[in-house]
């Protein structure tokens, strides 16, 4: 036999004999995994073991989404920073990397192992900086560098007592972002992590978080947030905004434990106005969470709403840039429509309510029924104006999918969700970009944003 013969017969028992040894080890670490048919638009994902076995689950059952969301997201990166994907990455080495504790550092990795597994070739830079890409703008506007401003997104809202029909707590949320990487913000993550609460949430395949932050705990407590508009502060020694989320998705078992693991190590990315539900004594909690500034409120007899609107003056005034007296604004137009819902809605509140909340399209600043960027159903590609302060007119960006839950659902760790536009119109990616040809560098991974209808979500 040829010596060239013999070496390629060797290379092949030797990957053959690869194969075979990774094979068992991947079942192994996938056995108490699993991934379930698509409905109505949502991948959901069981994930369950040790900090590495639930980053190697999440990265071999997602590997085709993570890599289609990676090339999403990091297209809209690059052309909003104007930059090559190597500047993202030393950012990723030496700002978030470092401050990412061994827990969620061995998760991530876990992720590339079970990315490499399905041959798909991203590092743990790469995941980092996916996994950092919301709070990236204030790092960048920090160091005085041209940068888009950061995104003001989401309507919610929290209500209980006297607010709601059983007296017991009810919560909404509905995420808005680019229909680029909001069609890809579809998956339900169940995780049953060795340490802390099983979760529930909603969130974009390759994240460690939820992004948008919606989701329920063992221990009783339903989070979410709106983005403070017009933000600005950031701490490069500080923890990770997506770190810290995370963190207290997983470790808080009260309102207190929820407020303390997000404030401590605060880096002011990403700074948003949490609201809480504990569905054990059905009290609520808005954490208005800013660099300087950091606001608790709580009610058992009350409401809190968001949509991108700073609420403390002091907070307003030390770390935004925001206009609280323009009416014209999303955000204020949004929180306008919000306080007028509440008070219609006074002792009716329940998790129908809230899905016909997230689909409202009433204007208020110029009081009329008009689908665009200051309903609460924000539609960007409808609006003249631009989506809020960060998308030009017409921008392919609003709100792209929805939750809510109430308190017997939180209970048994259930919440419903609907992709897409809550109203029901459907984003069409071919159409848009031949009436806007301005957004054609997204051509190649914008894609359709179908309304779905609502959805039941629970564990697996």
């Amino acid at each position: 036999m040829r010596r060239s013969s013999l070496l390629s017969l060797l290379a092949l028992f030797a990957l053959a004999a690869t194969l075979v040894s990774r094979e068992p080890a991947a079942e192994a670490r996938l056995k108490k995994a699993s991934r379930a048919a698509q409905r109505n638009g949502w991948v959901e994902v069981h994930l369950e073991g040790s900090p590495s076995d639930i980053g190697f689950q999440h990265g071999y059952l997602l590997a085709p989404e993570i890599k289609d969301s990676f090339q999403a997201v990091s297209t809209e990166m690059k052309h909003d920073y104007n930059r090559n994907w190597d500047y993202f990455r030393e950012i990723a080495r030496d700002v978030f990397l470092p401050r990412v504790e061994t827990e969620y550092r061995d998760e991530m990795a876990g992720i590339v192992e079970g990315l490499r597994a399905r041959g798909v070739k991203l590092d743990l830079l790469d995941i980092t900086m996916l996994n950092a890409w919301l709070e990236l703008p204030y790092y960048v506007k920090q160091q005085g560098e041209p940068s888009p401003p950061p995104g003001d997104h989401c309507s919610a809202f929290v209500a209980t007592g006297s607010y709601t029909r059983d007296g017991r707590v009810v919560i909404g949320h509905n995420n808005w972002t680019t229909y680029n990487s909001g069609s890809r913000w579809n998956v339900i993550f169940d995780i049953v992590p060795e340490r802390g609460n099983r979760i529930l949430m909603d969130g974009m395949p390759g994240l460690i978080h939820s992004g948008d932050d919606f989701g329920i705990n063992a221990a009783g407590l339903a989070i979410t947030e709106t983005t403070i508009t017009a933000f600005h502060g950031f701490d490069s020694a500080g923890i990770p905004e997506f770190v810290r989320a995370r963190k207290a998705m997983q470790y808080a078992n009260s309102i207190d434990d929820f407020t303390r693991i997000m404030s401590e190590g605060n880096n002011g990315g990403y700074a948003n106005n949490w609201l809480i539900a504990d569905a054990r004594t059905n009290e609520i909690a808005s954490l208005e969470l800013g660099l300087k500034n950091v606001v608790l409120r709580r009610s058992t007899d009350g409401f809190f709403v968001g949509a991108n609107f700073p609420v403390d003056p002091k907070l307003t005034q030390e770390e935004t840039d925001f206009d609280p007296t323009d009416r014209k604004s999303s955000a204020n137009a949004r929180h306008e429509r919000w306080l007028e819902l509440m008070a219609s809605h006074k002792g009716a509140i329940d998790a129908a309510a809230g899905r016909q909340f997230l689909a409202d399209h009433y204007d208020s600043f110029e009081a009329k029924i008009s689908p665009d960027e200051r309903t609460l159903c924000g539609h960007g590609e409808l609006s003249p104006r631009g989506t809020a302060s960060w998308q030009p007119p017409f921008a392919p960006a609003g709100a792209v999918q929805n939750k809510v839950a109430d308190s017997a659902g939180i209970g048994k760790m259930q919440f419903t969700a609907a992709m897409g536009h809550a109203c029901g119109i459907n984003f069409k990616a071919a159409v848009h970009l031949r009436a806007h040809p301005e957004f054609n560098w997204q051509k190649s991974v914008i894609r359709d944003l179908e309304s779905r209808p609502w959805t039941p979500i629970t564990t697996r």
